[in-house]
């Protein structure tokens, strides 16, 4: 009798912080659209910035549905391309959250701790992405 010994190699940690990141950016998102607005009709936000504030929360918002998905794809599938391309995505909304906390027009101490709590998750979810990574080619 021949017995099956397949060995899982998905990570339960990565695929739990998809899902509590998935639920903290969705809070995440609608705190920093609420300060935009507030701080559009409170400080003196100049038209020309606002905009462009504005379409980097929409992007950053865009690109969390792949992330999110090709992340939990390629870990429950252990397929390494589907992660790395979330790992991608994930440096890309990296940049944009960095934009966000330091080059926005008005920063509030708000838009610090809430991108602070983004930056952490998006570094702990990176290093389970690239150990589940190497779990899967090896």
């Amino acid at each position: 009798r021949i017995l099956n010994s397949s060995s899982q190699l998905s990570s339960l940690p990565l695929q739990i912080l998809f899902y509590v990141n998935g639920i903290y950016y969705i809070f995440y998102f609608l705190a920093t659209l609420a300060m935009i607005v507030y701080k559009s009709q409170v400080f003196s936000y100049p038209d020309d910035f606002l905009a462009p504030d504005l379409a980097v929360l929409f992007l950053m918002a865009v690109l969390e549905v792949p992330r999110l998905y090709f992340g939990c794809k390629g870990n429950l599938r252990e397929e390494e391309a589907a992660l790395g391309l979330s790992l991608g995505l994930t440096v890309l909304s990296v940049v944009l959250s960095v934009y966000l906390l330091a080059w926005q027009t008005h920063v509030l101490w708000a838009d610090v701790v809430l991108a602070a709590g983004l930056l952490c998750a998006y570094g702990l979810e990176s290093g389970l992405k690239v150990t589940a990574i190497a779990a899967f080619i090896s």
